[in-house]
């Protein structure tokens, strides 16, 4: 009698055991849909092919989550990232798609809350002087108040999506120190946005990698690639489409962004 009701026990155990495998698995393998959030650096303005069902989003067919995804071949794939978009437009308008089947994630946001676009005007119109103190503003916000903001989209995004691996991508250096340029912008100049890029990435990686995130860091793969380095991957300064400059090429997206995706994701 002993030996039957050890052998009904281990029977049953392993039976729930292999029932809550089973489940786990089939839980895992439903999480496999892929959504990609953020702003113009990974909607892909910049590099052109933009589809006409995403507007003034401007979301390319050559941006690195569309070229993952025609890759790899996802369950799903819901691509929201937008132009212009900062943190709170992310936790507004691109969160739907995520859910429990979502297994991977990738962002790339944070340059738009702390003003980039207009530091870069400021710094192509006016004086270096000018240029500084507006830079200066920028590193500030970074500081003390993007730390902030960046939690609660990485906190709505764990609680939307609790078993998707998410990767955020940071933001290349503008420019090749004592490069080939021959006007525009001073090396001080130059120098001091390259730092604030710097400034920027570190401060999101470290709210990455306090959320368990992964931080995908593409300055390494722009080394070389620069403004400046005469195989820019980044668009300059265009009078015709004022949108496109600063932003990475289809180059850049091919060559920078998805190999840095690719070995994170």
């Amino acid at each position: 009698m002993r030996r039957f009701r050890i052998t009904a026990f281990m029977t049953s155990f392993l039976f729930a055991a292999g029932v809550a495998l089973t489940g786990a698995t089939h839980a895992q393998a439903a999480a496999t849909g892929y959504v990609a959030l953020g702003d113009s650096y990974s909607s892909g303005v910049g590099s052109g092919s933009y589809t006409s069902e995403s507007g003034d989003c401007k979301r390319s067919t050559k941006a690195y989550p569309a070229l993952w995804a025609a890759a790899h071949s996802p369950s799903s794939f819901n691509f929201t990232a937008c132009s212009g978009a900062r943190t709170g437009d992310v936790l507004s308008s691109q969160l739907a798609p995520l859910g429990a089947g979502t297994g991977l994630v990738s962002i790339s946001i944070g340059g738009n809350d702390a003003g980039f676009a207009d530091v870069m005007t400021t710094c192509v119109l006016q004086s270096e002087a000018t240029c500084l103190s507006r830079i200066n503003t920028a590193r500030a916000y970074v500081t003390s108040t993007l730390p902030a903001n960046l939690d609660k989209v990485y906190d709505a995004i764990t609680a939307k999506a609790p078993a998707a691996h998410v990767v955020v991508i940071g933001y290349p250096r503008f420019y090749k120190l004592s490069g080939s340029c021959i006007a525009g912008l001073s090396e001080n100049e130059r120098s001091a946005i390259n730092s604030a890029s710097d400034l920027l990435n570190t401060t999101i990686a470290k709210r990455v990698a306090d959320h368990g995130f992964t931080f995908g860091d593409v300055r390494p793969a722009f080394s070389g690639h620069e403004i400046c380095s005469g195989d820019s991957w980044l668009h300059s300064v265009n009078w015709t489409n004022i949108g496109e400059s600063y932003h990475p090429t289809a180059a850049g997206q091919s060559g920078g962004y998805l190999p840095v995706f690719n070995s994170n994701a």
